[in-house]
């Protein structure tokens, strides 16, 4: 980094968009303290008449469209110039896309025309697509590449969400699939983001922390593992395809070579140090989840038990990952920062709460959400307090970034 880029011209920049990571790692885990007490605030208490949409409808959307694609963003934008060594997104630029993403959250809640909030946010994942692509063409760095047609795909899914709003303006088509079905195939996209750079980062990780050799990818296994979940995401929206046997199968075959991948990364001797042993747990929601589908072992709360991948691995990766991040890219060391292990067992407990103990005590359902929801509020609370002002901070190495 010292190499591609101008530090004179680097203190000129305001500290928050230096790098993509800043600003979007800090507005999303805001965003997730604030949407989901606002979301079971709606739940009981009923539709508010300025919320441009359906409650139910904004929660899925935001906490996949709004919180976690923040954080994917801002994790390729920054990721992308260690790629390809060309100087990543910064300054007005960046605040353009941050402005872009910040739009959306504001204009649901005051009387905007559905099709300009889904253009806010198709021009932002495209202004962000072409940014990474940009930089992962002009070095030739194809590896990278793939960020850019599931940056696509994802930019049409959100515009079929809006399509699934009933008696909008836009619900002039009759689609196929409800909005259920369309969230559940969003999970599977991010759910397939997060096993190809967890792939790539969780084994280099462990064995760097703990000085071993790390496991080398096996292209079978690879495959083997993704392409279930590759095939989850399509049949989402493809329902004459859809089948019990041929769904039970994928998942169980998925949950099989997820195992047995995430068993060759040396989690079990990671339980001394969090930033690593909660990148372990967050991923191993995935093959258990996998595994609980597949088997349908509480049949008929598959809308409950996503909230298994949704808050233990998409949750639980993310907060495990923007906090080493942020510790590596503001220049501390990565191992000697702040303890998080507590929010990392929080967001764990929020999972099991949000999904079994509100199937095995229904009576007590709504003091489990809101008693899930405080643990997930706790565990991004603590991120903030933590990591917010590094942030918005210069690097304490005095480095560019």
């Amino acid at each position: 980094m010292l190499n591609i880029v101008d530090k004179a011209q680097e203190d000129k920049v305001l500290p928050l968009f230096r790098l993509g990571f800043r600003p979007f790692f800090l507005l999303a885990s805001l965003y997730a303290i604030v949407c989901v007490p606002v979301w079971l605030w709606l739940r009981s208490h009923g539709q508010l008449d300025l919320l441009a949409v359906p409650a139910l409808w904004w929660h899925a959307h935001e906490l996949l469209f709004g919180f976690a694609m923040a954080v994917v963003m801002g994790f390729v934008l920054t990721a992308v110039q260690n790629w390809t060594g060309v100087p990543g997104t910064k300054s007005l630029s960046l605040a353009g896309l941050v402005g872009l993403w910040l739009l959306p959250r504001v204009l649901f809640w005051i009387p905007a025309p559905l099709w300009l909030i889904l253009l806010c946010e198709s021009v932002f994942i495209l202004a962000c697509a072409s940014a990474v692509g940009k930089r992962v063409i002009a070095m030739k760095r194809w590896r990278n590449l793939f960020f850019i047609p599931l940056f696509l795909a994802a930019m049409l899914v959100n515009a079929l969400s809006y399509l699934s709003i009933p008696g909008q303006p836009l619900a002039n088509i009759d689609l196929p699939f409800t909005s259920s079905t369309i969230w559940q195939g969003m999970i599977w996209w991010f759910v397939l983001l997060l096993s190809i750079m967890g792939a790539r980062v969780i084994p280099f990780f462990t064995s760097k922390r703990l000085q071993t050799e790390q496991a080398k990818p096996i292209r079978w296994l690879e495959w083997a593992a993704n392409t279930p979940l590759i095939a989850l995401f399509i049949f989402s929206f493809t329902p004459s395809m859809n089948s019990d046997w041929i769904n039970s199968a994928i998942l169980l075959v998925g949950a099989l070579f997820q195992t047995l991948r995430l068993c060759r990364w040396q989690g079990n001797k990671t339980l001394h140090e969090p930033l690593l042993w909660s990148l372990h747990l967050g991923y191993a929601f995935i093959p258990v989840s996998l595994l609980v589908f597949g088997l349908n072992l509480i049949p008929g709360y598959w809308p409950i038990l996503l909230h298994l991948i949704a808050i233990g691995s998409l949750g639980g990766i993310i907060l495990a990952m923007i906090a080493r991040v942020t510790m590596g890219h503001t220049g501390r060391n990565i191992y000697q920062g702040p303890s998080m292990g507590w929010a990392f067992a929080a967001l764990t407990c929020a999972a099991l709460l949000r999904t079994f103990a509100v199937i095995m005590w229904p009576h007590w359902m709504i003091e489990l959400l809101w008693l899930s929801a405080a643990l997930w509020c706790f565990a991004f609370a603590l991120f903030v307090y933590h990591f917010g002002p590094m942030l918005i901070k210069p690097r304490v190495d005095g480095h560019p970034g």
